[in-house]
């Protein structure tokens, strides 16, 4: 149904958004004002297309098409807000200066960094990345089966998810974590020599419910580094992470570039290994030193730049936390697409995304 964030069967998205609403939600939609994300470059065309279905199918009461890095905005802003206190949170929503940061959503197909600037997405600054989880998932499953892993084939995607998802991390280092692997010790009781610990097994039950047992090595380590080294998957992409951040933020106006690199949020699920972000801001904050000590000897003058890339407890679903924190929000209905505002002047009033500059 969906290929890159864009919706490819449309027929399929409504029976999808039909059994959401009335098997899992259990709601009416006439009573509800519902919001649905979009991505990157959506056409105006999918977007009458999307509020067509919601109101022509299931006649919902009001509409809102969000943007998914302004959405992870919100919900980064609403747990920098210390208790979790309401009327904090709305208050430091009104605040259009805390709405500028830079988002990198990384799912399952895409990974796109979003420059946004009070509020605004700057379109012709959003850079797309042709790697994701899915990319992640395949390196690992066909690790093992170089390797000769023995596992069932109908298994082999869950298999590769599930160890992507418990033993995968980004490291500081990939020598000297090849280095930290091959290192062996000696075991003073027996005096022989035992493997690095940092090999693990992997227990597994079948669909048939036999265990099988899979050993998990460098691929724990060299799947998530394809962020940071895309020529080891990818032979037409090859700008690691950090130099996509910084061209997305360095192609912005530059009254907002410094608070874009002083508030990075991660999003998605691909964003959650461990060191993600350390790695991140170890890599931006490199292209930065380079920037100002060229700048400082060409002025003379002594000057820094800092990044700084968040993580928080809703990364995984940030998008959709932050459409939970917008909806509750008591300017939302506001915002919304009416019912008679459809009826009067149909799909074209969804054409144009408001916060989409």
């Amino acid at each position: 149904m969906l290929k890159s964030g864009q919706i490819q069967d449309w027929d399929g998205i409504e029976k999808f958004w039909h059994k959401s609403i009335h098997s899992y939600l259990r709601c009416d939609p006439e009573e509800h004002r519902f919001i649905l994300t979009e991505p990157p470059m959506n056409t105006p065309e999918n977007r009458e297309q999307m509020a067509e279905i919601m109101f022509e199918t299931f006649n919902v009461k009001g509409l809102f098409i969000g943007v998914q890095a302004t959405l992870a905005l919100y919900a980064q802003v609403a747990n920098k807000s210390e208790g979790g206190e309401e009327s904090k949170t709305q208050q430091d929503l009104n605040n259009i200066s805390e709405m500028t940061g830079t988002v990198i959503d990384s799912g399952d197909g895409v990974t796109h960094v979003f420059p946004v600037c009070d509020g605004y997405v700057i379109s012709s600054c959003v850079k797309h990345i042709p790697l994701a989880g899915r990319d992640i998932t395949s390196y690992v499953l066909q690790s093992l089966r170089d390797r000769g892993e023995n596992f069932v084939a109908g298994d082999s995607n869950e298999i590769a998810a599930k160890i992507k998802e418990k033993y995968g991390y980004v490291c500081k280092d990939v020598l000297k974590e090849f280095a930290s692997y091959d290192k062996k010790t000696t075991d003073a009781s027996t005096g022989q020599l035992v493997q690095s610990n940092k090999f693990k097994r992997f227990v597994h039950r079948t669909i048939n419910g036999n265990m099988v047992e899979i050993d998990v090595g460098y691929e724990r380590f060299l799947g998530p580094e394809m962020f940071f080294h895309p020529e080891f998957v990818h032979k037409d992409f090859m700008k690691p992470l950090g130099e996509v951040v910084d061209e997305a933020i360095q192609s912005c106006p530059i009254e907002y570039r410094i608070k874009l690199y002083e508030n990075i949020v991660l999003s998605g699920g691909s964003t959650l290994f461990k060191g993600f972000d350390t790695r991140l801001q170890g890599q931006v904050q490199q292209i930065l030193d380079q920037r100002m000590a060229a700048y400082s000897k060409i002025s003379g003058q002594q000057d820094s730049m800092t990044c700084n890339v968040f993580q928080n407890i809703v990364q995984r679903y940030a998008v959709w936390f932050g459409g939970s924190v917008l909806g509750s929000h008591p300017n939302f209905e506001q915002l919304c697409k009416s019912r008679a505002m459809y009826e009067e002047h149909g799909p074209s009033i969804c054409r144009h995304n408001a916060i989409f500059g």
